[in-house]
């Protein structure tokens, strides 16, 4: 078990390691090691597990009178980190967004790409004004990927955020760093702008952008990643399903999330170990 290291300063936006100081009747006061103070609200202490002394990790940012504060709960996306935020208000100087915390986080008149509507969903992410110390959130994200692909390879698995569909496939936020695509013809189950999903890269681009799969790269994990979801499958639907050879594509697609050809490969190599047996219309765990 890692030992907890204290935070030097209290860094906003991010998750803070401070020690308890002071219990008072607004909630605890919590401190770096250059003795700077930030107040964690009643609605977030839990006594028996913050002592006097105790080391506690915390998310810092402005109360609703811009005064740091902090909170036991973290926000859908952190600073530097990109999320699927919905407008819940707007003003003539901005918008503010849902991120998961008692007050909402701005989003400057400047910082959009056309007049947001309440209600509805944007990819932001969450930045910091390094003048006042305030987060807020920006759709103007081009400015923020970056180019440096050194030490990324092909089969490497990523975190991706779903950025927008496009003529080819889906636009990708792959790591809170980098952009990417994942192509249509590549893409054999449910997905939807906002999603976040796990990846693997199937190619770096000469201008710093990354392919992306869905499934690993190469035949031999193809085939592995297919037999184990046909596998999942059929577990979840008590050993047996209406499905063999003579399926149809779009069908398999959509309970299996397999392209037909990755799906009978699965299947011939099952029936050849002897682990699920072919019938006439299903297939079932031997």
């Amino acid at each position: 078990m890692n030992e907890k290291i204290k935070n030097l300063t209290i860094k906003m936006g991010e998750i803070n390691t401070l020690e308890v100081m002071r219990d008072t009747d607004y909630g605890l006061f919590l401190e770096s090691k250059d003795e700077d103070e930030v107040l964690l609200p009643n609605a977030y202490v839990e006594e028996e597990d913050m002592p006097i002394g105790a080391l506690i990790d915390v998310f810092i940012y402005t109360d609703s009178e811009d005064r740091p504060v902090a909170s036991t709960k973290l926000p859908y996306a952190k600073l530097g980190e990109f999320g699927y935020f919905t407008v819940v208000d707007y003003k003539s100087y901005g918008a503010f967004v849902n991120w998961g915390l008692p007050k909402d986080l701005f989003v400057p008149l400047s910082q959009q790409k056309a007049h947001f509507t309440i209600g509805k969903k944007y990819i932001l992410r969450v930045s910091l004004d390094e003048k006042t110390n305030r987060l807020y959130a920006t759709q103007k994200i081009g400015k923020y990927f970056s180019r440096d692909t050194t030490g990324l390879h092909q089969n490497v698995e990523v975190d991706m955020l779903i950025l927008a569909q496009t003529p080819l496939g889906y636009k990708v936020i792959v790591e809170n760093k980098f952009e990417g695509m994942i192509f249509s013809n590549e893409i054999f189950e449910d997905i939807r702008v906002g999603d976040r999903k796990k990846g693997f890269i199937k190619t770096v681009r000469k201008d710093g952008k990354l392919d992306i799969s869905l499934q690993q790269i190469g035949k031999n994990a193809k085939i592995k990643n297919s037999v184990d979801t046909v596998l999942e499958v059929l577990k979840n639907n008590s050993g047996e399903i209406n499905f063999t050879y003579k399926s149809s594509a779009d069908d398999i697609k959509n309970i299996f999330g397999l392209s037909k050809k990755n799906f009978k490969k699965a299947l011939t190599q099952l029936i050849d170990k002897k682990e699920i047996v072919l019938l006439e219309t299903s297939i079932r765990v031997n």
